[in-house]
C-alpha cells in the first residue's frame, strides 16, 4: 500500500511537468513564451499585491492556494488560447478528467481540497474566485501589452475580441478593470492592438 508521503511526493513529482506547459504570453523581454508554473507563481504574487484591490473583502491565503492550483490540469489538458473558439468546445471535458487524475494522485482528503479550489475558481462564485479570475485574465493582458502585443499580433486578436475580458476582471474588482481598460486603449493608440 502507498504511504501518504510517496502519494504527496508522486503529485510534487508530477506537476513539475507544469514547467513543460507553454503559454500563448511572452515574458516581457519578449525572448521566449511564459510556462505554466511560471505563470502561477506571477499569478500568486500579484494576489499578494493586489488583493486590497478586491471589490470584496477576500481571504489572501485561499486566493493564493487557488491561483497555484488552478491551472494544474494543462498537465494533461493542455492550454487552452483564450480566444480558441476550436480548442474550446471541449476544454472543460478535458480538464475534468485531468483533474480526476491529478487531484487523485493526491491522499483523499487533500485531493478533496485542491479538488474544491480548482471547482471554486471554476465557478467564479466566491469573492475569492472572482478575484482570482480577475488577475488570471489581467497578466496575460499587461504581459502583451509589455511585449509590444505580440501574442495579439500573431493571433489576429483585436481590441473588440479581447472588450468581454473586462466583464471577468470587472467581477472581482473594478479598480484592475479600469486598468485594464486603460492598457486597451493605449495598446490601440500605439498600434500594437488593432
Amino acid at each position: 500500500m502507498t504511504t501518504r508521503l510517496e502519494q504527496q511526493i508522486e503529485f510534487i513529482l508530477e506537476i513539475d511537468k507544469l514547467k513543460q506547459i507553454i503559454r500563448r504570453s511572452y515574458l516581457i523581454s519578449g525572448e521566449r513564451r511564459e510556462n505554466t508554473a511560471e505563470h502561477s507563481w506571477h499569478l500568486a504574487m500579484l494576489a499578494l499585491i493586489l488583493a486590497e484591490h478586491a471589490n470584496e473583502p477576500v481571504d489572501l491565503l485561499r486566493v493564493l492556494k487557488m491561483v497555484l492550483v488552478h491551472d494544474i490540469v494543462e498537465i494533461d489538458a493542455g492550454d487552452t488560447f483564450l480566444f480558441d473558439t476550436v480548442g474550446g468546445q471541449d476544454k472543460g471535458v478535458r480538464e475534468q478528467k485531468a483533474a480526476d487524475r491529478l487531484f487523485g494522485l493526491l491522499p483523499a482528503d487533500q485531493a478533496s481540497e485542491l479538488r474544491q479550489l480548482w471547482e471554486e475558481f471554476e465557478a467564479r462564485e466566491t469573492a475569492e474566485a472572482r478575484f482570482a479570475n480577475a488577475i488570471d485574465r489581467l497578466i496575460p493582458l499587461m504581459l502583451n501589452y509589455q511585449s509590444g502585443g505580440r501574442t495579439w499580433q500573431e493571433n489576429g486578436v483585436t481590441s473588440d475580441r479581447i472588450e468581454w475580458v473586462h466583464g471577468r476582471i470587472d467581477a472581482g474588482s473594478r479598480t484592475l478593470a479600469e486598468l485594464s481598460r486603460r492598457v486597451i486603449e493605449t495598446a490601440v493608440t500605439e498600434g500594437i492592438l488593432l
